[in-house]
């Protein structure tokens, strides 16, 4: 695993700190306890044998954030046996009134503000600064084998992943 705290990641051009290391595709990806906006505990083994798109975010209500999960909402209802996971700090109730609001029914919102294991295993914990305890743009896709098949830490915060490759890797 590399180290995404030397500079990598950015927010409007200022070097962000991320807790834990950087995943790498081909590697297993880690395990997780997140809380769905219905509050019930989600897992990595909660969707076993789907492939899944785990997009982490800093937050809902933030405007490339909001397009991106609509990005994926739209995505995921066209993609047959994944799933699709947008994770942020937001909590669970605001989650749920966000989906609501915008009519996102296709991607799953998990709250990571319990613990900040999720955010520390997956290398996307952000440290210090004005977005300190939320999560770095980043996007996931997890083989039905429990593998990770793409990783992309977006190096500018403010700006959108990839699309393309993490849904051509999902397919």
């Amino acid at each position: 695993m590399s180290d995404v705290r030397s500079g990598a990641v950015t927010l409007k051009g200022n070097p962000v700190d991320l807790a834990g290391a950087a995943l790498e595709a081909g590697g297993a990806a880690p395990d997780y306890s997140l809380q769905s906006n219905g509050l019930e505990e989600v897992s990595l083994a909660s969707s076993e044998g789907k492939t899944r798109i785990i997009a982490t975010v800093p937050s809902l209500d933030t405007g490339v954030c909001h397009e991106e999960t609509h990005k994926f909402n739209q995505a995921a209802g066209e993609l047959d046996g994944v799933e699709v996971l947008v994770v942020s700090m937001d909590l669970p109730f605001g989650q749920k009134r966000w989906c609501g609001a915008e009519g996102v029914e296709n991607v799953q919102t998990l709250s990571a503000h319990r613990c900040t294991r999720f955010g520390e295993d997956y290398g996307v914990l952000i440290k210090g600064g004005p977005l300190e305890r939320c999560l770095a743009r980043a996007v996931f896709v997890v083989g039905s084998d429990g593998s990770l098949k793409h990783v992309e830490y977006v190096s500018e915060i403010t700006e959108h992943p990839n699309y393309d490759a993490a849904l051509a890797a999902a397919k």
